[in-house]
């Protein structure tokens, strides 16, 4: 990983939008700081669209899609995602467009899965949570669980502490009931789907601009600081970590192209500085 200082004019000039983690990326300390929070609205202003995707529950990221100069949030790992919309939308395929003012707006929730697989998934997920606090000494579900539609999650590093042989366990047994794992800064999630924050992103830029993030990877940066950032951080060519990304390094087979010399929303807020620096805002 090199210093963001050293990125390039060039690398710079091509961004176009920017995918981002929220929790120690975005936010410092549970919180948006207000460096982060104007870096937010900065970009916004520049006309570069920011998409935060999380492990986050939906219900947990409503507020914050309200109220940020985003338009969109991913949440659940790329499952759901919040839209600000121009009027009301029933098919995840039929979102009118919405002005990039987001003067006046609709928040409408959007699936990648149909309500069936949905349905069928949630017994499965709420028996293999049940299955890890019963037999996982300390394993508790994270407190944010009630607003959660289509994964689970258990605490490692919010409001408790588990070593990392016990994050390993829980995460180990997600898989052993066909779920995926990926540990977060602060949760370990497990899902049912071929989702992921990589497929997630692909879906939300065609939903909203009708485009293909493949066609575009060089357009995009993504910001992130843990292990379920990778699949993010391997696929596209430009990704940060903000500095404390080290505590993941030893665990990281991908890792970003740079670091910011800050931490959590201070090196966001360093990222989209570098951004500005030859743009009209």
């Amino acid at each position: 990983m090199k210093p963001w200082s050293e990125v390039s004019p060039a690398e710079l000039a091509a961004v176009r939008g920017v995918f981002t983690d929220i929790d120690d990326t975005l936010t410092t300390e549970g919180a948006i700081t207000a460096d982060a929070l104007q870096a937010l609205h900065d970009l916004h202003a520049a006309g570069i669209p920011t998409i935060p995707i999380t492990g986050r529950p939906i219900g947990w990221a409503e507020p914050f899609a309200r109220a940020w100069p985003v338009p969109a949030i991913v949440a659940e790992n790329g499952a759901v995602a919040w839209v600000k919309t121009a009027s009301p939308t029933r098919v995840s395929s039929e979102i009118p467009p919405l002005s990039n003012h987001f003067g006046h707006f609709l928040l409408s929730k959007i699936y990648q899965q149909d309500d069936a697989t949905r349905s069928a998934n949630c017994q499965r997920l709420q028996t293999c949570l049940a299955d890890i606090e019963a037999n996982i000494p300390g394993a508790n579900r994270a407190t944010d669980s009630a607003g959660r539609e289509t994964d689970i999650a258990v605490d490692h590093s919010e409001f408790t502490h588990l070593s990392e042989p016990q994050i390993q366990a829980v995460a180990q047994r997600m898989r052993d009931h066909g779920l995926n794992a990926t540990v977060s800064s602060i949760h370990i999630n497990g899902w049912i789907g071929k989702h992921n924050k990589l497929s997630g992103a692909r879906w939300i830029l065609r939903q909203l601009f009708g485009r293909d993030l493949d066609a575009e990877l060089h357009q995009w940066l993504y910001i992130g600081d843990s292990t379920n950032d990778q699949v993010m951080f391997e696929a596209l060519p430009l990704t940060i970590g903000v500095a404390n990304i080290a505590r993941f390094v030893p665990q990281l087979v991908h890792r970003p192209n740079y670091v910011t010399q800050r931490e959590r929303g201070a090196g966001f807020a360093q990222a989209a500085s570098s951004l500005m620096l030859d743009r009209q805002v």
